[in-house]
């Protein structure tokens, strides 16, 4: 599966944004999905996962790191093809590189950026104040 992530751009502090992960060649709802952040010298961050569904579904076990909790949810589309990562409320510290990333049949369990096989080439976010 190829990812491409869009939707990154200037906000300010306390501001809504949605990023969009389109995948092509296989149907999304094969792969366990995730979103990661990463800032220059720093590891990717893990925030949040959503499990593969073998039926095909929008829906799905979530987990969710605790740095975003209750600001970041993330979502499916199946007939899109696309994973979202709606952030709220969003805050400097959240100015990063982020990147959503598939694992095939990946359990939203995996929170480690080794555990995913496919990445998107990363869109920027950046919260000023």
């Amino acid at each position: 599966v190829q990812l491409q992530a869009s939707g990154g751009g200037l906000v300010q502090a306390g501001d809504s944004l949605r990023l969009s992960c389109v995948a092509s060649g296989h149907p999304i709802t094969l792969y366990g999905v995730a979103w990661f952040r990463q800032t220059p010298g720093e590891e990717r961050e893990f925030l949040t996962s959503l499990n593969w569904s073998n039926s095909g579904s929008s829906g799905g076990s979530t987990n969710v790191a605790d740095s975003v909790k209750g600001r970041f949810t993330i979502s499916r589309d199946p007939a899109k093809n696309t994973v979202y990562l709606q952030m709220n409320s969003l805050k400097v510290e959240d100015t990063a590189l982020y990147y959503c990333a598939a694992s095939y049949r990946g359990t939203s369990s995996r929170t480690t950026a080794t555990e995913y096989e496919y990445w998107g080439q990363g869109t920027q976010v950046t919260v000023s104040s």
